[in-house]
């Protein structure tokens, strides 16, 4: 597992009795799940960070995914570490009080997680950006996530993943199931109405919600809505665009449970 939190600080190292925090997200529902099962029940894990902490600090271990309501945590105690690289480097940890009733709730909510129970698990909505330019990349990312509660509410989450070129975001749209493709035009490799031609074209992907973004103009909006694109949007982008032509799409398709 990779630790995904900030430095815990100057003044929580200086007080060890105050638990730090771990974040660990995870891709999806399974992974959870699958780790819990393997490693996690066992009474401790391994959690690759660049933090360093010394032996026997306490770490509030925060474990969550797209689309979990309530995050799980776990107490731990820092039983070893491990220097080396980035990938190498983490701490060991002993879970505190992993038995009884704690443990009992606690494979519960994992039971309820891996069943997808709408009351621990919102709606996961699974995008494929197709953006050569990470800025932009980010902005969609960050801005569905960011304003996504405000807009659709507790019950959807997104979960994104991001291709470079059209050639790899096709690749990726045959070899995993997603619920929306957010795709640029004017891509490397394989332009965007290629690839919206070969999505339309494919039985398993032809009714996949699709929006087209370009800075090239009228004749590349008939371009990508001839492909097959269900919207089209002119850059720069703004947020409320993205978000609003979302909630549009999403009542094409919708999102995975």
């Amino acid at each position: 597992m990779a630790d995904r939190d900030g430095d815990p600080g100057d003044e929580q190292r200086r007080h060890q009795r105050q638990p730090v925090t771990l974040l660990v997200e995870y891709e999806g529902a399974d992974d959870l799940v699958s780790d819990f099962t393997e490693n996690l029940s066992t009474g401790g894990t391994f959690v690759s960070t660049g933090h360093e902490f010394e032996i026997g600090t306490e770490v509030q271990l925060v474990l969550s995914f797209p689309g979990l309501l309530t995050p799980l945590q776990l107490s731990a105690v820092v039983r070893w570490t491990r220097s080396g690289d980035d990938e190498q480097r983490g701490v060991g940890l002993e879970f505190n009080e992993l038995h009884g009733e704690t443990r009992a709730r606690l494979e519960e909510a994992v039971q309820l997680i891996g069943v997808r129970d709408p009351s621990v698990v919102s709606r996961l909505c699974k995008v494929l950006v197709v953006e050569d330019n990470p800025h932009v990349a980010k902005l969609i990312r960050d801005g569905l996530r960011g304003s996504g509660k405000r807009a659709f509410g507790d019950d959807l989450a997104f979960n994104f993943k991001t291709a470079g070129n059209g050639s790899d975001a096709l690749e990726l749209l045959r070899a995993e199931p997603f619920d929306a493709l957010i795709i640029d035009i004017y891509m490397p490799v394989l332009d965007g109405v290629s690839v919206i031609e070969q999505v339309r074209a494919d039985p398993e992907l032809s009714r996949m919600p699709i929006i087209a973004v370009s800075a090239g103009g009228e004749q590349t909006r008939g371009a990508a809505l001839a492909a097959g694109a269900d919207f089209f949007l002119d850059k720069p982008m703004r947020l409320r665009q993205i978000i609003e032509t979302m909630q549009k799409l999403l009542t094409l398709g919708g999102g995975r449970q």
